[in-house]
Parts: C-alpha cells; sequence; structure tokens
C-alpha cells in the first residue's frame, strides 16, 4: 500500500537522523587525529571529491573557510589536468568518497602523497583504497541509504556533510573563534555590520547640518528645519550645541497658548537634547542610544560641546545596521 508523502518524508528524516545518531558512537580518535592533522596545517586545507561528494566538499569547504580555516574545494579531474599546482607543500588534502574507491581520488592521491601532504579521508572503510592513503580516516558509512532503490547517496550525503560541520566546529573551539572572527569573513553580514561599522562611518558632518542661533525667529528656523531634510534643526551659540527643534516639537508648539511664529526658537526648542562625545562607538550602539531615547537624530559633540556631526535613524537602518536581538 502507498504512503502518503509525509509519510515518506517522515521516513526519509528518520533513516537520515538514525545515521546521524549512529554515527556519533563511531567518533573517535581518528576524529581527534583529523583535527589535529588541521590545526597543525599552516597552509590551506584542500577539499577533493567528485559527483554528490564533490557538492558536498564544496559546502565543507566553504563552512571551514568561513569559520577560520583557510579552505578551498578543488575537482580532482582540474587537479589532474593543471591544478595540481594549487596544492602546496603546507597544505593538507580532505579527500571525500563514499565508497572509497573513486578512480578520479585514487589517481590523484598518490601523486600529494608525493608532495608529504598529509591527507585525511572520508570514506565508509578506513580499509578503502584512500582510506588506505590517509593520515586519518572519518567514518562516514550508513546502514541504509533513504533512497528507496538504495542507490541514490542520502543518508551518506547528510552524513558527510554533518561531520564536515562537526570538523569545522570541533576547530572553531580548538581555536577560540569568536564573533568577532567571524565577523572578519563576514563584513558585509548583519554579524559583519554588528561588530565593525562605526557610528562615525554614518555621521552626518557639521556643514551638512541645518543649524541656526538661539534668536532666529520660528519662522525662519522652521524654514531652514524644511530645507535640512531632516526633520531637525541644530540651535547653536558662540560654537556650542544649546538645542534641538524638530517636527515633533513644532506641532507641540502649535499647541501651546501665546504661540508665535516671530518668537524666537529658543522659546521652542528643547534644551539639553541627548547627545554622545564619540563617534567611534560602534553603530549598532549608535542604534540601540537612538531606539531606547526614541529619538531620530543623535548628536555627537565633543568635549566643549561643538556639535562634530549627527547620526540619522533612517541611515543606520538603510545601511542594514541592527540590534542583536532584533
Amino acid at each position: 500500500m502507498q504512503k502518503s508523502p509525509h509519510e515518506y518524508a517522515k521516513e526519509t528524516l528518520e533513516l537520515e537522523a538514525s545515521a546521524l545518531l549512529a554515527s556519533r558512537d563511531r567518533v573517535g580518535e581518528q576524529f581527534n587525529k583529523a583535527v589535529d592533522i588541521v590545526l597543525n596545517t599552516t597552509g590551506k586545507l584542500v577539499v577533493i571529491g567528485v559527483g554528490k561528494s564533490g557538492h558536498i566538499g564544496s559546502k565543507i569547504a566553504a563552512t571551514l573557510a568561513s569559520t577560520g580555516t583557510p579552505s578551498f574545494f578543488l575537482h580532482p579531474a582540474e587537479a589532474m589536468h593543471g591544478d595540481l599546482g594549487m596544492i602546496s607543500k603546507n597544505d593538507t588534502v580532505l579527500a571525500i568518497s563514499y565508497s572509497g574507491a573513486s578512480e578520479e581520488l585514487t589517481n590523484l592521491l598518490p601523486h600529494i602523497k608525493n608532495f608529504s601532504v598529509p591527507i585525511i579521508a572520508m570514506s565508509r572503510s578506513k580499509s578503502s583504497a584512500i582510506g588506505k592513503m590517509a593520515d586519518a580516516h572519518i567514518d562516514i558509512s550508513v546502514e541504509k541509504e533513504a533512497c528507496p532503490l538504495g542507490i541514490a547517496p542520502t543518508s551518506s550525503t547528510t552524513l558527510t556533510l554533518a561531520l564536515g560541520d562537526a570538523l569545522a566546529i570541533a576547530l572553531m573551539h580548538m581555536r577560540g573563534f569568536k564573533k568577532e572572527d567571524f565577523a572578519k569573513f563576514h563584513p558585509a553580514g548583519a554579524l559583519g555590520k554588528r561588530l565593525y561599522l562605526k557610528a562615525e562611518h554614518f555621521l552626518i558632518e557639521p556643514k551638512n547640518l541645518p543649524i541656526v542661533s538661539p534668536d532666529t525667529p520660528l519662522k525662519e528656523a522652521v524654514v531652514a528645519m524644511s530645507a535640512g531634510m531632516l526633520g531637525h534643526l541644530l540651535i547653536v551659540e558662540d560654537g556650542k550645541l544649546v538645542g534641538l527643534f524638530s517636527d515633533g516639537d513644532l506641532r507641540r508648539s502649535l499647541l501651546k497658548d501665546g504661540f508665535d511664529f516671530n518668537s524666537p526658537i529658543s522659546q521652542y526648542m528643547t534644551k539639553e537634547p541627548y547627545t554622545i562625545k564619540d563617534a567611534k562607538i560602534l553603530a549598532v550602539e549608535a542604534l540601540k542610544i537612538i531606539e531606547n531615547k526614541k529619538i531620530q537624530l543623535l548628536i555627537v559633540v565633543d568635549e566643549k560641546n561643538s556639535v562634530v556631526g549627527a547620526l540619522h535613524l533612517h541611515d543606520l537602518i538603510e545601511a542594514g545596521v541592527e540590534n542583536e536581538t532584533k
């Protein structure tokens, strides 16, 4: 009787999960040896494999490269036709083949051995052709593929990928790899922006800020604020910041008794607006201040309270700077 699609899906997940759990009990000294080899590698970890193993190997190489282990994927056929020169004597090779008898690898590895380059093999048996040539072996054998025909690599590729992740994670722990290190390899990612972009990168310089004196009539101040297109106006006297006026201040002013457009802006401005003195703080910290204070413009001043610049909420958000808690 044919099962429903979701029943086949559950069966697949159970088979692949069983393969992962079974492998957990086999991880031991050979895995430790593989980690030690990589830790002592002064060059790169070169991952090789063909077919599905090649696809998995490419992903493993990418994960390793982004987590502190210099690594790249090399197709064995390309290596045999000139790209073998990409492997140096300081490198280590991670060879992946479930059968351990892939012709492309068994033809290539003896040439690599001639360079005295350490080899880590991932195959179903240490006694396989590539397992015998390896300095360390990682067992990727599975009892059963999820494929009903037992042909398409499924459970075995899932296990290989997971053990590649396990290798990367073990190396991260051994190296004391931190978020800051990860961000170095992902400067354009959200984490990189949180850990590297500084407030000064988004600073609006004083020459581009709408600034008036305290005695400026409100109607002139509103015109200056509109021209500045920031929704804010800085009030400066004798070179020092004395106040801030926003669209919100204007709306509140209109409700006050005795409102007069000819009155000086000093009567309606927010005195002692929130400021910071360090433009080198992380942009994410500046964003946190803006959000916590429920403001849109954060002014940066020096020790004498002179305006150094300003940070606008929209600029930070558009740049992709966001708090880790979001």
